[in-house]
């Protein structure tokens, strides 16, 4: 796998990491069909097939050593994430009303074109069957709310996924559970992005268990 491809579907999977609709959606269809491909660095990833769509959607689930709302903050720091995001060039929010968001992302990715897209955010909690609180945030494209493409820059049509937190095995530890679904934009073909995203969603949890360590996160 390329350099560019490999740093093209990090951006793309994390930069959907913070956004949410807790309630409905495509995100959270029926939790089956998956398939497991294999664990690695402490994340366990698995797959599933949508009819009519190259595209393969990704699940994988591991543990982040930070409580859960730690790691939520991290999720929703989206205007930081020009920060401590990498490629993320530009974060704009476009709208805001309580939990409901627009925002616009751009990424600035080496050897490829750039990529961009707006989403439609909310973040959320929900209880399980014992009634313990978890966060549950999903995310969706919402490029007609957005910008309109630019010359030069690659509209990325589809961006879809959730991730759900629980405490862990102590409580200050979440058991995460990230879910996605996109395509890369551009020309590169399914097969290898469906590859790159096996490859690159450890890398993912990697990138939050480091920020969730960050002083401004813990409170």
């Amino acid at each position: 796998m390329s350099r560019s491809t490999a740093s093209l579907l990090f951006l793309l999977l994390i930069a959907g990491a913070p956004l949410a609709r807790p309630d409905d959606g495509p995100a959270l269809s029926a939790d089956t069909g998956w398939q497991r491909l294999e664990e690695k660095d402490g994340v366990t990833i698995f797959s599933r097939s949508r009819v009519g769509a190259g595209y393969k959607e990704f699940k994988a689930t591991g543990l982040i050593d930070s409580p859960p709302a730690t790691v939520e903050r991290v999720l929703e720091d989206v205007q930081d994430y020009v920060d401590f995001m990498p490629y993320v060039s530009e974060v704009r929010i476009l709208s805001q009303d309580g939990p409901d968001m627009v925002a616009y992302q751009r990424l600035n990715v080496p050897f490829v074109a750039n990529r961009d897209y707006t989403v439609r955010v909310e973040h959320g909690t929900a209880r399980n069957a014992s009634g313990v609180l978890f966060y549950r945030d999903t995310w969706q494209t919402a490029n007609e709310a957005g910008p309109p493409e630019q010359r030069g820059t690659v509209r990325v049509k589809v961006n879809e996924g959730s991730w759900i937190l629980e405490t862990g095995t102590d409580a200050n530890s979440t058991q995460a559970s990230y879910q996605i679904f996109t395509d890369s934009g551009g020309v590169i073909p399914a097969f290898l992005a469906n590859r790159a995203s096996q490859l690159i969603i450890p890398k993912l949890f990697e990138a939050i268990r480091k920020q969730a360590h960050d002083p401004k996160y813990q409170h």
